[in-house]
């Protein structure tokens, strides 16, 4: 075969095969005793009739159609291998020049490609620091809160209570029936429909409504609301008063946090402590990961793109399940298409997932980093956990031994790919920090540090042997 590359500017190659007439005449032979045999010719047993025979009853065309199936079944990966081509996904016979001489025409698309740049050159500061007492202390009162009682109070809302609303607007988006809200006297993001709206209740009795006006800033995380003047409605239903906990050795065992109030209020420090890491880590990681993409170059193909945004839909598909809705509902109440709805948010979040990851895949290869069975142990056990706490029993796996085998292997893959993620960004980081070392010295300290950990193992019995000699 004579190929012929033609790299593309979508990322995939075109390969012009011509292909040797007498190559082809092979596969023209077996592909007409392919059809003598799943046909019916008269005075010829199945396969046994002659190739002029088969040509007449079925014509040429059928012949060079199902030989032209059979050369690409059997010749498709030795085109690529001669051709040194790293596919992406599956090609795609594009045309057929010529059939003589043979000439095929194959687009491919290929493999993504990432060049890091100058990325051991990146620096950004990493500045976390440990939450103050009074966030510590915030999280007592959420603790007490969630051991709270309350009942049915005859007064208006104040800082403190629960509220029971109707919430009616003319934007969709802000109707709610029978919503409750908490009115704290801190403000909180996460507060719905904005922070601060709770307060607007306080001094309404039970049966009583109130018009709010509220104008929503124009990077709103929901879409529909960005830049919106917006007026509701709300009528308070029911108000219930809270009575809190004492704070004491009997609460702190209440909440299972500890024994003390010392040993409670040291779990909550260290609790508010993983999470504000967490959420500086998530934070950093993505303006470090930004920053490193700055420098690289990252090619892929448009099928590699949809292949990842196919995940993104699995991923809200899953998400909507636990809720009881599905995608198509999903999209009614958006007001919105699947086509649609994947252009305007699946593409983006798709395309930051597929180059990130990218980008930390290549860290991992050109870094050499390996992942230890300490790092994947621990990391297996922790997703066994956590089913385990949503409420999983493995004993009723579909499949029986196999399921269960199936899905320890699922969750082993993927706790492997969260394992080697984590040590990428450990890599990203030590280099942000300016700490980074190249993959030799690394190797060699590691290995002179085993070497000296041995030569203790070695020596530790010697040692124990001249004490108690000694003695």
């Amino acid at each position: 075969m004579n190929i012929e590359k033609q790299y593309q500017e979508d990322h995939s190659v075109k390969l012009i095969v011509e292909v040797d007439g007498d190559k082809m005449s092979g596969y023209k032979k077996r592909a007409a005793a392919k059809i003598s045999q799943r046909g019916n010719i008269p005075g010829f047993r199945p396969g046994k009739a002659p190739y002029h025979i088969v040509e007449r009853t079925y014509g040429e065309g059928a012949i060079t159609e199902q030989a032209v199936d059979m050369f690409i079944d059997a010749e498709y990966s030795n085109i690529l291998k001669e051709a040194d081509v790293d596919p992406g996904a599956s090609g795609s016979l594009e045309n057929i020049e010529s059939l003589d001489p043979p000439k095929f025409i194959f687009r491919v698309p290929l493999a993504p490609e990432v060049t890091l740049g100058e990325y051991t050159s990146v620096r950004l500061a990493y500045e976390w620091q440990a939450p103050d007492q009074s966030e510590v202390a915030a999280a007592l009162e959420n603790l007490r809160q969630m051991y709270a009682s309350t009942e049915t109070v005859e007064r208006a809302v104040e800082t403190g209570d629960y509220a029971l609303l109707d919430v009616s607007s003319e934007t969709p988006e802000l109707n709610r029936t029978g919503f409750a809200t908490f009115i704290r006297s801190e403000e909180r993001d996460t507060e719905w429909p904005y922070n601060g709206f709770a307060k607007e209740l306080i001094g309404l009795k039970a049966g009583e409504s109130k018009t709010v006006k509220h104008t929503f800033p124009a990077d709103w995380d929901v879409e529909e609301l960005q830049g919106k003047d917006v007026e509701v409605n709300v009528t308070v239903k029911t108000v219930r008063g809270v009575t809190l906990p004492e704070i004491n050795d009997e609460f702190a065992k209440t909440t299972g946090a500890g024994e003390t109030v010392d040993a409670l209020m040291e779990t909550l420090k260290k609790d508010v402590e993983f999470r504000s890491q967490n959420e500086y880590d998530d934070k950093y990681f993505v303006d470090l990961i930004e920053k490193v993409k700055e420098g690289a170059t990252i090619k892929y193909h448009e099928h590699t793109l949809e292949h990842e945004g196919e995940h993104v839909l699995q991923d809200l598909s899953q998400r909507l399940a636990q809720q009881g809705m599905d995608l198509d509902t999903y999209f009614k109440v958006r007001n919105t298409t699947r086509e649609a709805f994947i252009e305007s948010d699946v593409k983006p979040v798709a395309k930051k997932r597929l180059e990130r990851g990218l980008l930390l895949d290549e860290i991992v290869k050109v870094e050499k980093i390996q992942v230890d069975d300490d790092s994947l142990n621990a990391e297996f056990s922790n997703s066994i956990n956590n089913l385990a706490m949503q409420g999983m029993d493995f004993s009723k796996v579909r499949g029986g031994k196999k399921g269960q085998r199936e899905l320890s292997q699922a969750i082993a893959m993927d706790a492997a790919s969260r394992a080697m993620t984590r040590k990428a960004l450990d890599m990203l980081k030590t280099i942000a920090m300016g700490g980074y070392k190249p993959f030799e010295e690394r190797e060699a300290e590691e290995k002179k540090a085993a070497e000296e950990a041995a030569a203790q193992q070695d020596s530790a019995p010697a040692e124990g042997g001249e004490e108690k000699a000694a003695e």
